[in-house]
């Protein structure tokens, strides 16, 4: 399994599992026209983790 772990890394999937000292509150942030998403930051040891693979990345490299 790959560890990415410089700046600018990313991983994509339908569920990602993440654990963190310190999460902030969620914020809401607008996506397309009347989607909407949360977003929270992970401090101090973050660590995230691919639970299902997104339908739509699988096989893309």
């Amino acid at each position: 399994m790959t560890i990415y772990v410089k700046k600018g890394d990313r991983i994509k999937g339908d569920r990602i599992q993440c654990e963190a000292r310190k999460i902030s509150d969620p914020i809401p942030i607008p996506k397309s026209g009347r989607h909407k998403t949360q977003q929270i930051i992970l401090r101090n040891n973050a660590e995230c983790e691919i639970k299902k693979e997104s339908k739509h990345m699988v096989g893309k490299d």
